[in-house]
């Protein structure tokens, strides 16, 4: 019998295979991997401010050009995230025909990444932590679940 374990953040995603033996221990195998270059680094390191700066000093005579700014973009970029994230989940666990599985997601994404989840994966969800787990050494992680 094998467990599915995934653990993601914004930037990271991690899913390994746990399989036990009763005879031995249980081992734990990493099946898919990547990061996110949109999920790393600030707002403001990927958006230019040029062209929102004021033209002078904002003194008499002098214009000043705002070309709007982007109030709601990084709450869009984590809704964007969280959405591809949870249909990543979705089908790693059909192709690997997983039954039963595990979730390591941080606070800030848990909740919403759950209730974006397939139904049918859902259903397959036993145990869920709300711990960012992607930077955890892998001898570790299964700690966290029992």
């Amino acid at each position: 019998m094998s467990i599915i374990i995934i653990t993601v953040d914004l930037g990271h995603f991690r899913a390994y295979r746990v399989t036990k033996d009763p005879l031995a221990s249980p081992r734990i195998e990493l099946i898919e991997s990547y990061d996110s270059i949109e999920g790393h680094g600030k707002l403001g390191e990927r958006l230019s401010d040029i062209a929102g700066r004021f033209v002078g000093g904002g003194g008499e005579g002098e214009v000043a050009k705002g070309y709007g700014e982007p109030h709601h973009l990084e709450a869009e970029i984590k809704k964007k995230l969280v959405k591809l994230i949870a249909n990543d989940i979705s089908t790693l666990l059909i192709k690997e025909d997983c039954k039963d599985w595990y979730l390591a997601a941080g606070e800030k994404i848990n909740k919403e990444l759950v209730e974006k989840l397939d139904p049918k994966v859902k259903s397959g969800l036993h145990k869920n932590i709300t711990l960012d787990l992607t930077n955890t050494p892998k001898s570790e992680i299964l700690n966290h679940f029992k």
